[in-house]
């Protein structure tokens, strides 16, 4: 079973499946590298693709201190596995907590990135952050409570999740069931060291600003915690596109894996053939016309 070991020890489980431009894929809080099997099976046929299990998610290692987690060790351990792996840089695909991921690690290791491709990121990012980390402690306590199953019956079932469950029962199905297999320890610390304690992304505007590397920001147009912050993304990011998914939630990826596929395909053609291109500033402004 094949692992790479993090600068701080933790052992993380991955797979590899194809060749050519290196894609390395990170998972959302609510699922594993599992989840990622509908891009794997379409873009192994040209590219070698990886996925890897975050900590805290087995068969990846499981510290027990919170002070393991955070979000920029998240972004780090995207940057060990392909330090393990010998790759210099590789287009970084994330979704969900694995797009927070990705897009801290657009900040901090530029320099490793290809391209971006940030999926339903926002969550937190709105609203009363006092509220936010309440929330997250409360999540926290009933995994360490209650076990995985508790939670699941009302996580999985979240107003962005519905949608998955109405299009692909089965799908949803299988999700669920690998939702509840996973460590209440490992969520509950990642809660708690990655969700509650990251920044807002409206906090990181700056930086954003400031990314030249393509970047391709995904949601679902159901995903409401996650649409007005992926606007102010598109506005801040000069290097970024933005696709919006119709009547779509969280797991984009899984509710439209095609139209996903696609999406993110087009993407990465144009950033490997030349085509991808900054905003051009002409195109910033109110005005119909752009004489004000």
């Amino acid at each position: 079973m094949p692992h790479a070991v993090t600068d701080d020890g933790v052992k993380l489980y991955y797979e590899e499946a194809g060749d050519g431009p290196p894609i390395i894929f990170v998972h959302e809080f609510a699922d594993d590298i599992v989840g990622w099997e509908p891009q794997i099976r379409c873009f192994s046929r040209n590219y070698r693709c990886i996925a890897f299990n975050a900590r805290g998610f087995p068969p990846s290692d499981v510290p027990e201190d919170v002070s393991s987690y955070s979000q920029l060790r998240a972004a780090e351990d995207v940057r060990d596995v392909l330090k393990h792996l010998k790759i210099d840089k590789a287009h970084i695909v994330g979704i969900s907590q694995g797009g927070f991921a990705t897009l801290h690690f657009g900040l901090n290791f530029p320099e490793m990135a290809l391209s971006l491709m940030v999926g339903g990121c926002g969550y937190g990012a709105g609203g009363d952050r006092d509220e936010w980390r309440e929330q997250t402690d409360e999540i926290a306590d009933k995994f360490e409570a209650d076990g995985m199953e508790a939670v699941g019956a009302f996580y999985t079932l979240g107003p962005t999740r519905v949608q998955f469950q109405n299009k692909d029962r089965r799908g949803f199905d299988d999700f669920v069931a690998r939702f509840n297999k996973q460590s209440p320890l490992g969520r509950a610390n990642t809660m708690r060291g990655v969700q509650r304690e990251r920044p807002s992304v409206y906090d990181l505007a700056e930086g954003m600003a400031n990314i030249k590397v393509p970047t391709l920001i995904m949601t679902g147009d159901e995903d409401e915690p996650c649409l007005d912050p992926n606007v102010m993304m598109k506005r801040t990011m000069p290097y970024a596109w933005l696709a919006v998914l119709p009547a779509s939630g969280h797991a984009i990826n899984l509710e439209e894996p095609d139209l996903f596929n696609l999406l993110l395909q087009r993407f990465l053609t144009a950033v490997e053939t030349g085509g991808f291109k900054p905003r051009d500033p002409r195109s910033v402004s109110q005005s119909m016309t752009g004489l004000k």
